[in-house]
């Protein structure tokens, strides 16, 4: 367990076999709804316009050929036995992978990278590139040399983001819509298109009601409807097979794919779009790896659902062979249910098409959150609904917005073949993705030859670039409708990405220099005021221009200062030990003090008092270990930049311990600092515990004995609030971006998630104009 905030770390470790059953039974809801969904669609998609029955068995065994397929090599081979592997700490989805090879390279765009975050304990915990002269070092140093490489590969990521995203917009419309669709088989055309709409929509309503209640709730709700599901089409699939035709069987053999192609020739090739969509959901289960673990996804997968798709397929395939005469519009999953049994089927398909839409909502909730934290999107409001597994979010803004979006695609199309088009593309797209950034990981991150990476991308790559050109070939069939979107958030992220990069840029080009604080002597050539200011910058070294903006308006300071960096550095969760960097601006007797908070992109920040308290103990606990001296001759610019890695509170038992108001009240020693109060005044008592061992110098006493008597006075947090402008002679561009798209992004999204912690009665702003 974290003792920072009582979740757990990393919850893939040390679980026993009863917790890794139930995320496997819990993950049934979350992770495989949409992927187990999918037979209500493929078929009726598959032979909707493209190819028609001849009369004979080759297309039928053909499609299920190309399914069987399908579900082996991709979701089966390629996810579950490879790319689940390249989790970052527990975290899985396009970022992770980014994230992997932004520790593994120096390709990363976030602007303040240290040497010093390289060295926390999960950094590089998959080892790194060896040295020499091999191709993968090459590769290596390749990336780090071309901006251009590296914009590519941010680009990469981004557009599999978005397409995710798309697809959580996707997915929950044509899941429901494709099971309300069941209803033509009960009534008629007139009747069934004036219910289909709106018995949709207020599914769709519904579910995403559901999910503030987050994903252990909703997991543990939908799982048994999403394994009644997969009994029932298993059972349906195994009657269809005895009683229709026992040689189905005999479709399993790839030579069907062949004479299926070479039949059906154009029309099997862009039959293909809907074929695919026998894997819609499947990158689900890398996207939400960090709300599960790998073996719970593993087993639920290859125990249950695989088998069971396989038999529903294979089920519908032997209906369909002994019935040619069917008109194409009725083909699907419902026409090859008993007709006994076709009601209580139908109630349970709905059921599970509404869970089925779970699984990319939770994955874009995770995507979304990963790009947030690593400056790539614009802040929103995230929700932490469990208190045990990091990974299980919510966030408001996106819901609703997934909710709106997903109402007018259903109400837009109202058709499960355009529907199946748009989804094809996007989950296309984002395997893609994945095996291009597979390939690099196999070789810049597991140290693999890079014959094994050239495989991995043959073999994969080619399966899904043809389904990629079958389902691109649907773009005017609703193909448009996810690049429209991935459009749309791309420019949203690259835009929000650029502007910060360039405010970043701006602060570094115009931080003070040291000489510039020498000048001004130990009192800063102003009023000293009792307290602790903390001053709130990007900047990992230097002292912002916030500062001397600040001095110039108001010659008054507090006696402490603190300039406070917040930075996410990319690894999913950052140890309690390793949360703070601290060191010192200026000399000693000057009381300037620089930390910088360290948190990967799935940690939770803490409430201020804990956070305050964490803080002050950081400071303490460095000038009580530093023994720097910074006398004449010494570069105080490389002073500045050199850091101490000093843990929270409660992840250190030893060193200084802080005591507040009542606790140990009576306890001293002579190695206790104690402050002094009037009796008429109730004011906050605080205390450092010294260690007994370690003679403590009278320097250092009194420096501790500032910190103190500042931490009880009060502590006050100057935010800097920048308004980023392009400077004059900009390009046309870039005065759109910046005045107006980053603008726009910049006050109508949160401000970072600590500032809400922040008392607003201690707060302070100051606002400047950034001219980048």
């Amino acid at each position: 367990m974290d003792p920072e905030n009582g979740i757990s770390a990393n919850p893939i470790k040390k679980e026993s076999w009863k917790t890794v059953l139930t995320l496997a039974y819990q993950s049934l809801g979350v992770v495989y709804g949409d992927l187990s969904t999918s037979p209500l669609y493929v078929y009726k998609s598959t032979f909707a316009e493209d190819i028609h029955h001849s009369g004979t068995n080759e297309e039928i065994y053909g499609v299920f050929s190309f399914v069987f397929w399908t579900l082996t090599l991709l979701p089966l081979l390629k996810y579950v036995f490879i790319v689940l592997r390249a989790d970052d700490n527990g975290e899985g989805g396009t970022f992770a992978l980014y994230s992997l090879l932004c520790r593994h390279a120096r390709v990363s765009f976030l602007p303040n990278s240290q040497v010093a975050d390289e060295e926390l304990s999960d950094y590089k915990k998959d080892g790194i590139v060896q040295q020499g002269r091999g191709i993968g070092s090459r590769l290596k140093s390749t990336l780090e040399k071309h901006r251009v490489l590296q914009r590519v590969l941010l680009v990469l990521a981004l557009i599999g983001t978005c397409m995710v995203i798309g697809d959580g917009v996707l997915s929950p419309a044509l899941s429901v819509f494709s099971a309300v669709s069941g209803l033509e088989v009960f009534m008629s055309k007139e009747h069934h298109k004036y219910v289909e709409l709106p018995v949709a929509c207020i599914i769709l309503v519904c579910l995403f009601a559901l999910q503030h209640y987050g994903t252990h709730r909703v997991g543990f709700l939908f799982a048994p409807i999403v394994m009644t599901w997969l009994l029932c089409i298993s059972a349906i699939g195994v009657y269809n097979i005895f009683h229709w035709n026992p040689h189905v069987y005999q479709a399993l053999s790839p030579y069907y794919m062949y004479t299926f192609l070479k039949k059906t020739q154009r029309g099997g090739w862009m039959s293909l779009g809907g074929i695919l969509l026998c894997i819609t959901g499947s990158e689900a289960m890398f996207v939400d790896l960090g709300h599960f673990s790998q073996l719970s996804i593993k087993i639920a997968f290859t125990s249950v659902v695989y088998p069971s798709l396989i038999l529903a397929y294979m089920g519908q395939a032997a209906y369909l062979s002994k019935h040619h005469t069917i008109d194409s519009d009725l083909i699907g999953f419902y026409i090859s249910v008993p007709e006994r049994i076709r009601w209580p089927v139908l109630a349970i398909a709905i059921l599970a098409a509404v869970v089925g839409s779970q699984a990319i909502i939770t994955g874009t909730f995770s995507i979304i959150k990963q790009c947030s934290a690593l400056g790539c999107f614009p802040r929103v409001k995230i929700v932490h609904t469990s208190s045990k597994i990091h990974g299980q979010i919510y966030i408001p803004e996106i819901n609703w917005i997934l909710l709106l979006l997903c109402l007018a695609v259903t109400i837009g199309f109202r058709d499960t073949k355009r529907m199946g088009n748009a989804s094809g593309l996007a989950v296309i797209t984002v395997m893609l993705v994945t095996t291009c950034l597979m390939s690099l990981v196999i070789v810049l991150v597991w140290n693999q030859n890079v014959l094994l990476a050239v495989c991995f991308i043959f073999l994969f790559g080619s399966i899904e670039a043809l389904y990629f050109s079958a389902a691109l070939i649907k773009f005017l069939e609703g193909a448009w409708v996810p690049i429209a979107l991935a459009f749309i958030f791309i420019i949203v992220m690259y835009v929000w990405h650029y502007g910060t990069l360039k405010k970043y840029e701006f602060d570094v080009q115009n931080k003070v220099s040291i000489n510039w604080l020498l000048t001004l002597g130990p009192g800063l050539g102003i009023v000293r005021v009792r307290g602790i200011g903390l001053v709130h910058t990007e900047l990992v070294s230097g002292i912002p221009a916030i500062f001397s903006h600040f001095v110039t308006n108001l010659p008054a300071f507090h006696q402490v200062l603190i300039f406070f960096c917040v930075k996410s550095v990319p690894v999913p969760h950052v140890r309690p030990e390793e949360r703070f960097l601290v060191g010192r601006i200026g000399p000693r007797e000057y009381r300037l003090y620089r930390c910088i908070a360290r948190y990967g992109y799935r940690d939770v920040h803490k409430d201020d008092l804990e956070f305050e308290k964490d803080l002050t103990y950081s400071i303490a606990e460095f000038i009580r270990s530093d023994k720097s001296e910074h006398g004449g001759g010494v570069d105080l610019e490389k002073v500045d930049e050199k850091m101490t890695v000093v843990g929270t509170s409660t992840a250190n038992c030893e060193g200084i311990q802080i005591c507040e108001d009542g606790d140990s009240a009576e306890v001293a020693g002579p190695s206790e600092l104690k402050e002094k109060h009037s009796p008429m005044v109730q004011r906050k008592r605080v205390r450092f515990v010294l260690p007994e061992s370690p003679k403590i110098d009278n320097a250092t006493q009194e420096e501790l004995k500032d910190l103190m008597e500042a931490r009880e006075a009060g502590m006050a947090f100057i935010l800097g609030h920048s308004y980023v402008r392009a400077r004059r002679g900009s390009s046309l561009m870039k005065n759109l971006v910046i005045n107006v798209g980053y603008d726009f992004l910049r006050r109508n999204s949160r401000g970072p998630s600590y500032v809400h912690n922040i008392p607003h009665a201690s707060t302070l702003e100051v606002a400047m104009i950034y001219h980048v």
